[in-house]
């Protein structure tokens, strides 16, 4: 019965239920326009199946809406249909279906840091404790979800096995002393093989060894050891610093008295030339006149002798006035004897001074 017919009852809002006839011509609407765009075979729907279809529509939307997703620059996404690798999809905005795939975003760009402390034996069987850190980030996204199921874990088994192969064929003074940068150098290749091997999608970037001690039992007996190879060093230092010194300075005196003995060498070879020469020429001479030379020569040794000491010699024959100055004279022979004379003339007391100035100035 429609709303406004006669024997419909009461027209005063719809009390027995039934709608206005707004809400049917709006249904009507929608039904014929689903009926349209699904293929209802031109058939007229059923006015009250609107509701259903509105939200089959709307949840249609959603459902549609809620598959966009966005992958970041530093990201990659693996997209699992139904539980089974489907694709890795790089940074943008991409579109999944939903309720069928999985969509899971992993950081390969981002560096963790995973530490490991433990005890290894050396190839001399020595115990050592080492504490490093290994960096490492996910390089490959599928091996690391679907291939390892804890692929953290089998980083720090990995590790292990890395470090005791390496510090096994170390000796215990190098790992704990200068060896520590090669111990590094040499876990790294092996711990990536390591995870390579296992496909764990993880990429080592760094290892560094924090600290490389021995047992806490033993630690007093290897600190003695270690004082006493810097007090080696230091010691050794030490005297390459004094013969670093001291060698330069006597290379520097025995090559000082070598140039003063080859100058000397050549001062008496040279003179000894130049007499020889000079004798050579006194000789040319003497064969001419013997007699002048006889007196030269005389006279030149005479002045050379004489020349020293503070007498003066004057031949007697003669009236002649000579001019000596005496007082030059003698300060030159005060001058030159004074060094000897106060070495050779005791010091006199007072006494005995006065006494010899009494009897000078007597005579």
């Amino acid at each position: 019965m429609a709303w406004n017919q006669p024997n419909g009852g009461n027209n005063n809002g719809g009390s027995n239920g039934q709608r206005p006839p707004e809400i049917d011509d709006f249904l009507k609407k929608i039904n014929q326009n689903f009926d349209k765009w699904f293929g209802n075979g031109g058939q007229q729907g059923n006015p009250d199946t609107a509701p259903f279809k509105i939200a089959l529509i709307v949840v249609g939307a959603l459902t549609v809406l809620s598959g966009f997703y966005r992958v970041e620059q530093a990201e990659e996404a693996v997209v699992l249909r139904f539980g089974k690798y489907s694709s890795t999809e790089s940074a943008g905005l991409h579109w999944s279906i939903p309720l069928v795939d999985e969509v899971k975003k992993i950081n390969i760009q981002k560096v963790e840091q995973v530490p490991l402390t433990a005890r290894m034996i050396t190839e001399d069987t020595n115990i050592v404790e080492i504490n490093l850190s290994v960096q490492y980030r996910i390089a490959q996204p599928v091996d690391y979800l679907l291939k390892v199921s804890q692929p953290e874990l089998s980083l720090l088994h990995a590790t292990e096995s890395a470090l005791r192969h390496v510090v096994g064929g170390s000796k215990m003074g190098q790992v704990l002393n200068e060896g520590r940068a090669t111990l590094a150098r040499d876990i790294k290749p092996r711990l990536q093989g390591y995870l390579n091997q296992y496909k764990t999608g993880l990429e080592v970037t760094g290892v560094n060894i924090i600290e490389a001690l021995p047992p806490k039992e033993v630690k007093a007996a290897f600190d003695d050891v270690i004082r006493a190879k810097e007090d080696k060093e230091r010691l050794k230092n030490q005297a390459e610093t004094y013969a670093n010194g001291i060698v330069p300075e006597a290379r520097g005196q025995a090559a000082r008295l070598l140039a003063e003995a080859n100058a000397y060498k050549l001062e008496v070879v040279d003179r000894a030339k130049g007499d020889a020469a000079r004798f050579d020429q006194l000789v040319v001479e003497y064969k001419k006149s013997p007699q002048v030379i006889r007196q030269r020569l005389y006279l030149e040794t005479m002045e050379s002798v004489l020349s020293r000491t503070n007498k003066v010699i004057v031949e007697g024959n003669g009236n002649n006035m000579f001019y000596l100055p005496l007082d030059k004279m003698m300060n030159n022979s005060v001058m030159q004897n004074l060094p000897q004379a106060n070495q050779a003339i005791p010091e006199l007391d007072p006494q005995t001074r006065k006494g010899r100035q009494g009897r000078g100035e007597g005579r």
